[in-house]
C-alpha cells in the first residue's frame, strides 16, 4: 500500500511550484538548472517525492528567495494551511501579481484589492448551491 504525501511535503511542494512560476520558469529550467529531470520537478511539487535539504538549498538558489520561504505555510504545529490560491495558481495569477506589484500608489493598490475581493464575493454568490438546485 503506498503511502499518502506528508502534509509538510506537499505545503513545501506548492512553495516551490509558487516561486517557479513568479519566476516565469518552466518545470524543465529548473530541473535543467539543478540537475534533475523535469518529471522530478514535478513529484517536488506535488509533494510525493521529498527534498532533500541539499536540493532544497540549489532550488532556492535557483529561484532567488530565501530557503526559508518555502516553510511559510508550515506552522509551529505541524499544521499546513491549505491555500486554493496557492495550489491552483495560474499564469494569470503571476501576471496579475507582477502587475499589482508594479503599482506605486499603495492608495490605488488598495482599491483595486477592494475591487478584486468584491468580485470574489460577487462569483460566489452567483455560484448556485446544491440546495437550490434540488428545490428548482
Amino acid at each position: 500500500m503506498k503511502e499518502l504525501p506528508h502534509p509538510t511535503d506537499i505545503a513545501v511542494g506548492q512553495a516551490i511550484r509558487q516561486r517557479r512560476l513568479l519566476a516565469e520558469m518552466s518545470q524543465g529550467a529548473l530541473g535543467e538548472r539543478i540537475g534533475v529531470s523535469f518529471q522530478q520537478i514535478q513529484k517536488y511539487e506535488r509533494g510525493t517525492n521529498r527534498v532533500s535539504a541539499s536540493m532544497l538549498v540549489e532550488i532556492a538558489r535557483t529561484l532567488k528567495t530565501d530557503v526559508r520561504r518555502f516553510f511559510d505555510e508550515v506552522t509551529q504545529n505541524d499544521n499546513i494551511a491549505t491555500d486554493d490560491a496557492v495550489r491552483n495558481m495560474t499564469r494569470e495569477t503571476v501576471i496579475l501579481a507582477r502587475a499589482f506589484g508594479q503599482i506605486e500608489n499603495t492608495r490605488l493598490r488598495h482599491k483595486i484589492l477592494e475591487l478584486v475581493k468584491a468580485a470574489a464575493v460577487l462569483e460566489e454568490e452567483d455560484t448556485p448551491d446544491s440546495t437550490q438546485e434540488a428545490a428548482e
